[in-house]
Formats: structure tokens, sequence, C-alpha cells
């Protein structure tokens, strides 16, 4: 049993479940616990999520953790979360409405108004590269508000990520961190303020911005305890990448959970469109895209032939790698990097009457691992040099099977971390410098981050993703038209 303040805890609130896991400073996991956490979808491409169903969660897991008999030895506490998912919340905190998922789409036509008002120097000048305005904007999503919502909005005290929300319900802060803010922050680590501008009332609804590791505020884990330090948090994205070990100049890292993230540690910057390039994290200047539907696609398979994500590898497994099987485009809620595509759709091409089950799985691992490929190379034009191997984690590098898809398919090599829930992990590491439990983010991922197997591209199967990759941008230019005309379709 460890004693007071060797143990931290990292919760993640995820956008399938709540995760939370007990670490030592050596990264060892003393405990772990998931819930799941739903998400309504509805007409006009909503997607919702009910902001109490992360307080609940956390609640459980704590109740989880005091089961087990762990909470007198935890020192500090790390949060992380999806992001470009945004809560209304009055001035006491409380939500107005339910949480806007990133996935929704209900702010499309207000972020076209938004991104038409902004010239390609303002985008340089702004952010350091030609980023754009979509409809899981946090200004989008305010504008929205304000046009379709106004009581909503006139009683909106702060529009708060996930991490933030949490943070201010659990540790009294309305406060949040540079990194998380996509598209609100510029290099300066600081809000755009002229960005702001373009919509009355934003800035005011923003909460104060900190760095990730400092402390937000304090909490008690169970009722007359003492309290703990709480982190501030980063984005999900961000803590999954310091929860593979990325922390030096040249590190690159591939995260896959609903969606693919690829990232790469530069000071270079060519300013590649569609990558986002984020102030620097301790002196590490980080480029990256997420896909939309990683094991999302799967996700989707799934549903779709009753399955499961582990019988659907092994069959793809027992088939064998000569199989013949369709492309597939893993656009099912439009594309984002390096796309940025809401209107993409999805689709297998190549259908032939001999294609059974097991083509059509292995096609979305393909699918899914080619879009990664795309985005892997985009991301070697924004840093100027080619990426050579990825630091790896999240649920999704769980199959031994689609792992060795995905090296053959974007012929680089994949190193997966020992720890599966990257993004608790990362968050425990915030927790744990946030509490001085750690001096610094480098020596806290270099004693936690360990890594269990390196998945070598084939060469023998080189050839034939070269190929198939040669049809993947081809086939998604194609369907264009015929993507946004579905995408435009409305049926009674």
């Amino acid at each position: 049993m460890a004693t007071a303040a060797e143990l931290v805890l990292g919760i993640d609130i995820g956008t399938t479940s709540v995760k939370a896991a007990v670490f030592d400073l050596r990264g060892r996991t003393h405990h772990a616990f998931a819930a799941r956490v739903p998400t309504l979808r509805t007409e006009g491409d909503v997607v919702e999520q009910d902001p109490a169903d992360w307080i609940e969660g956390i609640r459980a897991a704590i109740g989880s953790i005091g089961a087990a008999g762990l909470l007198p030895g935890i020192g500090a506490v790390g949060v992380t979360s999806q992001v470009n998912t945004h809560v209304f919340v009055d001035g006491s905190g409380r939500p107005l409405a339910p949480a806007i998922v990133w996935q929704d789409g209900r702010a499309a036509s207000e972020a076209r108004e938004i991104d038409a008002r902004i010239v390609a120097e303002d985008r340089l000048r702004w952010w350091g590269a030609p980023m754009g305005i979509d409809a899981s904007h946090a200004l989008a999503r305010m504008a929205w508000m304000a046009r379709h919502r106004p009581g909503v909005w006139e009683r909106t005290g702060a529009v708060l990520l996930p991490k933030d929300f949490v943070v201010r319900t659990l540790a009294g802060a309305r406060v949040s961190d540079p990194m998380s803010n996509i598209g609100l922050v510029g290099p300066d680590l600081a809000y755009v303020e002229d960005l702001l501008l373009l919509l009355p009332g934003a800035a005011e609804r923003l909460p104060r911005l900190v760095p990730a590791p400092s402390e937000a505020g304090r909490m008690s884990l169970a009722p007359g305890g003492p309290s703990v330090p709480v982190a501030v948090g980063i984005m999900d994205a961000w803590a999954g990448f310091l929860g593979v070990g990325l922390r030096a100049e040249g590190d690159a890292a591939y995260l896959s959970g609903t969606s693919e993230v690829l990232a790469a540690a530069s000071e270079a910057a060519t300013g590649e469109p569609g990558i986002l390039v984020f102030p620097r994290l301790d002196e590490l200047r980080v480029h990256a895209g997420p896909t939309q539907s990683g094991g999302a696609s799967v996700d989707w398979f799934c549903g779709a032939f009753g399955t499961t994500p582990e019988a659907m590898a092994a069959e793809v497994e027992a088939a064998g790698p000569d199989l013949r099987a369709p492309l597939f485009l893993p656009h099912l809620a439009g594309e984002r990097a390096p796309l940025w595509d809401p209107s993409a759709r999805g689709a297998f091409l190549g259908l032939e009457a001999g294609m059974g089950r097991a083509a059509l799985a292995r096609a979305v691992l393909e699918g899914v691992s080619l879009s990664a490929r795309l985005l892997a190379e985009a991301l070697d034009r924004s840093t100027g040099r080619r990426i050579e191997a990825f630091l790896c984690g999240g649920g999704g590098f769980r199959s031994d099977t689609w792992n060795q898809i995905r090296a053959d398919a974007t012929g680089r090599v994949l190193r997966r971390a020992a720890v599966p829930d990257t993004g608790t992990l990362g968050a425990a590491a915030l927790g744990a410098v946030a509490a001085g439990l750690q001096p610094d983010l480098p020596t806290a991922l270099a004693d936690l981050v360990t890594h269990d197997r390196t998945y070598e591209p084939d060469p023998r199967r080189a050839a034939r993703y070269d190929d198939l990759f040669g049809l993947y941008r081809p086939a998604y230019e194609a369907l264009g038209p015929i993507s946004r005309a579905l995408a435009d379709r409305r049926l009674p």
C-alpha cells in the first residue's frame, strides 16, 4: 500500500466514457475505472451530452477508488477531456443547456459567416498558420447560441470545456489552459482579441488562462478528508501526447480513440494547410491534427454488423493479409485534419460479389489507417521532415492486427505505450507537477511512461498500400459533389 502523496489520480472526460486511474510516481497503475457517457444525436447535426453524467462518472470513480482503500494515498488530481465540446453555464457554474459535443455541426452556417470575415493575413498573424473557423469552433458555437437561444446566451456566465466545467464544479475555479482553447489562442498563449471582437460578448464569457500544470484549486476526495491539489489540466490529445512520452524535439505521437490524432514536436513551421501548430508547452512546439472517425468507424461497423472490436479484428486476422477488400473512406461524420470538410461522407468503393463481412471489416481498418497516412504526410510537410516513428497509445491500439495494418499502411514504425489509457496518465503527470510531486513535465514523463511493443512496416505490403493510398484522396475528391449533395439532402 502506497503512503500519503505517493499516488496521483488522472481523470479523462472522453467522448464515450469517463475514465479514471490511480498511478504511482513510477507509472504503475493501482486502480482503473470507466463509465459510459450517453450521447444524444438528433436531426440537424445535433450531438449533445449531459454534463451531469461527467460528474456522476467522476463520483462513481472516486467511490470505486475509495472501496479499494486508495484514497488516503492520493496527493494530486489531474483532469483532461475532449475539446471543442462546450458547456454554457450561468454565473454559479450551472449548465444552461446540454453540452455541445465536438462532433456537433449545428453551427456550420455561423462558422462560414465568421470565417468569411477573416482575411489570410489575419490568420497568419493571429495563429501563425492558415487556420479556419468550423462548426466546432467556440466562437461559432457562441454565435449560434446568441442567434438561436438568445435567452441562454444572455444568462451565460462562461463557456467551458468539459475539463474546465469539472474543475469549476469540483474545485471552484473558472480557469482553462491555452493549449485546449484551439482557435481562440495565439502563439503568445493569450486569447486573440481581434478574433473575439467579431462576436460581442464573447471575450467576457471565456475563463482565465493559466498553464496546464498549475494548481487550479483543491478538492476533498472523501467527506471530511484532506483537500488535494487539482491541476488546471489540458485537452485529451495533449494529455495523450504526454501519456505516450512526447517530450522532446523530433518526437511524434499517434493516438487512437474515437478519432485518430497525430502530432510531431518541431520548431520548424511551414504553414501547411490543415495542420494545427500549438503554442509552446515547456519549450515544445507541437504540430498536430485530428481526424473525425477512427474508432468511431469501428464502432459504426460493429453496430451495423452486430459484433465487437475484438471479434472484428479476429475475423480480419483469420482471413489473412491477402484478403481482397474494397477501399473505405472513413468520413462518417465529415472529416477534420487535414481536409477539414464537414460535408465529406463515407463510402465503400470497389465492392465485389465475393466480398463478405471480413473484407468490409478489413476495409474499415485500412481506411482509417489511410486517413492517418494522409495526416502523417501533412505533418511531414508541416515540420519539414519525414516522421519515421510514432509513439502510440489509446484504446484503438489494443489490437495487434490493426496496429500492423497501421504500420504497413503508413510506412512508419509504431511504438505502443504500456498504459492503454494514455490520457489518464498524461493528466496524472500534470497533477503530479501541479502538486509538487514532480519538478517538471519532462521529469514526470521520464518516470511515468514506458512502451511495451514495436510494430515495423512490412516491406512486402508497401506496394499494395502505396497503390491503395494513391486512390484515397482522388476518391474523396471525386465523390465530393455527391457527398455535398447527400449532406445537404433533407428527407421528410
